[in-house]
């Protein structure tokens, strides 16, 4: 196993060369991506999916052989917020209408707010191991190319409806109750905080251990601290629909705006 001494620092040389990088390879994504007609473009995010659980296991394997031990853990379920985008990607090209409208804005909003906050702050993600890292890194690049997509495809439709934040934002709540539903099965059956998972970082039986928000856990209790926490993703990925609104504007009349 490809093992570095220790895990790479915050905003160290590894992390810095890592962002140029996804950076780099984005903006010549968008160069390149930008010719393609809708459907090209959607068949595409549909691979991109298909890569994505591929790693996914992949990835799943490396963490239950080399990180524990062919013990069971549950840690790196693939159910976080980030582990949407292959999902979403994937089934894509498999839905039609305001649903695959859906899962476009979802990819654009909620995906890409997770893939920028995880590539600027990737505590998790700067590990020893050097395929569980590079697994890590190329992932949430990729959510920033699926984004990238998602919004080509959206500007190049053009139609007479706007795309509305409201389902994309119902899609993330399901997703959400999901991954607390599964929080508190884990927990259940566990009872051991190294072993459960915290998908979408919700868990209801501990505090949260991010700035600001583990002091609303302790002053207001953790369902406070939860709500805060998906309202600002909420909010957040509402400022990034707008922006993506504007790059990608949509007229009454189907017509792009001058």
């Amino acid at each position: 196993m490809i093992h570095l001494s220790e895990a790479p620092a915050l905003f160290g040389p590894v992390h810095i060369t890592a962002l140029v990088m996804i950076l780099l390879a984005n903006i010549a994504a968008g160069v390149f991506l930008r010719r393609l007609d809708e459907e090209k473009l959607l068949r595409l995010l549909h691979r991109f999916g298909i890569v994505m659980l591929v790693a996914e296991v992949c990835k799943q394997w490396f963490c239950y052989v080399y990180l524990f031990n062919k013990e069971p853990n549950l840690w790196f379920f693939p159910w976080q917020l980030c582990s949407m985008a292959m999902y979403v990607s994937f089934l894509v090209q498999y839905v039609r209408g305001k649903t695959q409208t859906a899962f476009l804005v979802f990819l654009s909003t909620y995906s890409l707010l997770g893939g920028i906050v995880a590539l600027i702050l990737p505590y998790d993600m700067l590990r020893p191991q050097i395929p569980l890292m590079v697994h890590s890194f190329a992932y949430h690049g990729a959510m920033l190319t699926e984004a990238l997509i998602a919004v080509l495809i959206l500007k190049k439709r053009r139609r007479k409806e706007k795309p509305a934040f409201l389902p994309a934002t119902v899609l993330f709540l399901g997703m959400a109750a999901v991954a607390e539903a599964f929080n508190v099965a884990a927990h259940v059956l566990l009872h051991d905080p190294d072993l459960e998972p915290n998908m979408f970082y919700i868990t209801p039986f501990y505090p949260s251990t991010q700035p600001v928000l583990s002091d609303i856990a302790q002053k207001c209790g953790i369902p406070v601290e939860i709500a805060v926490y998906l309202g600002l993703i909420i909010l957040t990925s509402f400022i990034l629909y707008l922006l993506a609104r504007a790059l990608a504007p949509w007229t009454e009349n189907g017509s792009a705006r001058r």
